[in-house]
């Protein structure tokens, strides 16, 4: 639900977040939509990640802060900040010799209480988030025996256990093949439209973004270049600006969503020489000014040395005038 300012659930102000000395972003604003799947797309080492950990409050900013539910979300309580946002890390590392069903279990954790342990709802938690991301055969394996693909969905499912109303996913198809990469986002979207939560992912695949996304924050240099709606932000020139690469933008044959199409290498390497040419010929043209200016200077000095010859002639002293003359040369030129 929206607070009374009007502002989403979840919302930053102001951002600079760093890692010890290196500063890693600066002067970042980002409203999450609630009820939206916000993905946030870049280039490598842009801040993606980096501030998805600021809004999950593991990395505390330098300067400026990170709102939920109104209030400073370093001020909460920590039990309580995950009763209402749940995070699934880029690289998530399993208890040696854990269970599936335990893993997911501890989902259940913001929810226990000294007086209430483990419950019926808590059970059906559990279950739930099985049944979603479609784990129930695997509940009792160990975690280690598991492929990459398998193992990301028992992580989302003790995201899911949480039960929380936000959503925050890192890279969640790292290491995917295509099709775990489409079974995750389905899952994701599915999450999104079947129980209004509001989930922020950080995504590679900017086509991917498009097609799942709702809305959409670009960043490049730890700034954020363009947020709102793929169909509405996404363009050619926004492509150029944050990934550096020339492109079509065209709608998807599927979805009518904004696909890119980047040019073929034969269009790249040409748009790279004549940028090229353009970027020498500044210079040049330069210095071709440059010529026409001294050419202008040494006419100018001809005529003062004509000048001065006709007034040697004229002059009473040839001599004298004669060295006058050549000193006015000399000035001139």
């Amino acid at each position: 639900m929206s607070q009374p300012d009007g502002e989403p659930r979840l919302h930053a102000r102001g951002l600079t977040l760093a890692y010890d000395q290196r500063v890693v972003a600066t002067d970042l604003g980002v409203r999450i939509p609630d009820n939206s799947f916000t993905v946030i797309v870049g280039p490598n080492a842009c801040g993606k990640s980096t501030l998805l950990r600021a809004l999950a409050r593991m990395l505390r900013p330098r300067h400026g802060a990170v709102y939920l539910d109104g209030a400073l979300i370093r001020s909460l309580p920590s039990k309580e900040v995950a009763r209402r946002l749940g995070l699934l890390p880029q690289t998530s590392i399993a208890p040696s010799g854990i269970l599936v069903s335990d893993l997911v279990a501890r989902g259940r954790y913001p929810h226990q209480r000294l007086l209430r342990q483990w419950s019926r709802q808590d059970e059906d938690a559990v279950r739930d988030a099985l049944a979603a991301t479609h784990t129930e055969d695997l509940a009792d394996r160990f975690v280690d025996e598991l492929s990459g693909g398998q193992r990301q969905r028992v992580w989302l499912a003790m995201a899911l256990a949480q039960q929380t109303p936000i959503m925050l996913l890192d890279e969640p198809t790292t290491f995917l093949d295509l099709a775990h990469q489409i079974e995750i986002l389905d899952l994701c979207a599915d999450l999104h439209e079947e129980s209004n939560r509001t989930l922020v992912a950080v995504l590679h695949d900017l086509n991917q973004a498009c097609r799942y996304a709702t809305h959409l924050v670009a960043m490049k240099d730890g700034r954020i270049v363009a947020q709102g709606d793929p169909n509405e932000i996404v363009t050619a020139e926004l492509v150029e600006e944050v990934f550096g690469i020339s492109c079509s933008v065209v709608p998807d044959p599927e979805t009518a969503t904004p696909l890119v199409v980047p040019a073929a290498r034969a269009r790249r390497r040409e748009l790279r020489e004549n940028l090229a040419t353009a970027e020498q010929a500044r210079p040049q043209s330069h210095a071709a000014d440059t010529d026409t200016d001294d050419r202008d200077a040494g006419t100018d000095s001809e005529a003062g040395d004509r000048d001065a010859d006709t007034e040697s002639e004229a002059g009473t002293d040839p001599s004298g005038a004669a060295a006058s003359g050549k000193a006015v040369a000399v000035g001139a030129g």
